[in-house]
């Protein structure tokens, strides 16, 4: 006999009736009617070829082979049923997870120091691992469950995806301190004329920079352009150009790196920055776990 041959039901029936003994209350436990559990019986009997049980005056009493059976079929109920109950659970203090998180080096540069300070006072033991996956190959990554979450502005990661919002941002100029903008200020005649270095930053939401200030009109005097912005601060405080970055990059930067940073003259939309997760662990209790810590970390 195959498991398929079976009806999972009718072990039930028979575990309540090797501990009961009367089909009435048999029908009283489950919620089924007695002719119910006559059916279920009778069926269970053309399946196994043996009677199982007896109408006695002290009740249904089961047969040697019906015995044979109780302590192997209550085992497998007990299995299943503990195991369908199981509510899984994620303990920060021991465990040994690896994280995978998607970020760019914006989000390097902004959440991990403070993310990782946390982590070393409540989870010693976690480890995290960083992805700079473009959103092209993101989705992909996150649907086969190698990258746990991802977070920034990445609005084109939409199906199956769950997110909660961090912070909006904003968009500045950020420049060397001792730079002459910082004595005149940053006026659209000046942003006009300033030497500018463009962060690609492809697979982002950050490339909106380069449209919305060509849709203004602005051609601006690009002297470099450079694929993600880790060394921005680097370039900025030798040289004499100017950067468009989210405020928290330049927030990261002024201190180290003796920056200054303005208001941009062209009107860029706010940025919403988020923290993003699949549906398949939306219930994934280090996934709840991790993406909650972020939440009350770095939400505003």
């Amino acid at each position: 006999m195959e498991l398929h041959d079976i009806d999972l039901n009718l072990l039930v029936v028979f575990n309540e009736l090797l501990r009961q003994r009367r089909v009435s209350a048999v029908a009283e436990t489950l919620g089924i009617s007695q002719p119910g559990i006559s059916n279920a019986l009778n069926r269970l009997r053309r399946l196994l070829g043996d009677e199982l049980f007896l109408r006695t005056s002290k009740g249904m009493v089961p047969t040697p082979f019906a015995e044979t059976l109780a302590e192997p079929i209550a085992f497998a109920l007990s299995a299943i049923h503990d195991t369908l109950n199981a509510k899984p659970t994620f303990d920060p203090a021991s465990s040994t997870r690896t994280f995978t998180l998607a970020m760019t080096d914006i989000g390097e540069i902004y959440f991990l120091p403070a993310l990782m300070k946390r982590l070393g006072q409540i989870a010693p033991n976690v480890l995290i691992s960083t992805a700079h996956d473009a959103s092209e190959t993101l989705q992909d990554e996150m649907e086969a469950g190698h990258v746990d979450l991802a977070i920034g502005f990445i609005p084109d990661l939409k199906t199956g995806i769950f997110q909660r919002r961090l912070f909006r941002q904003r968009y500045v100029c950020l420049f060397r301190k001792g730079h002459p903008l910082g004595k005149t200020g940053m006026t659209l005649a000046a942003f006009r004329e300033a030497e500018h270095v463009s962060i690609v930053a492809e697979g982002t939401g950050h490339g909106i920079v380069d449209e919305v200030i060509a849709r203004a009109g602005i051609t601006r005097n690009l002297r470099l352009r450079v694929p993600h912005f880790v060394a921005v601060g680097h370039i900025l405080q030798t040289t004499d150009l100017v950067a468009v970055v989210p405020q928290a990059f330049a927030t990261g930067t002024l201190e180290p790196f003796g920056l200054e940073s303005a208001p941009c003259p062209v009107k860029i939309p706010d940025i919403l920055i988020n923290v993003l997760w699949h549906a398949k662990n939306h219930r994934e209790p280090g996934n709840q776990w991790l993406r909650q810590l972020i939440f009350d970390e770095f939400s505003v």
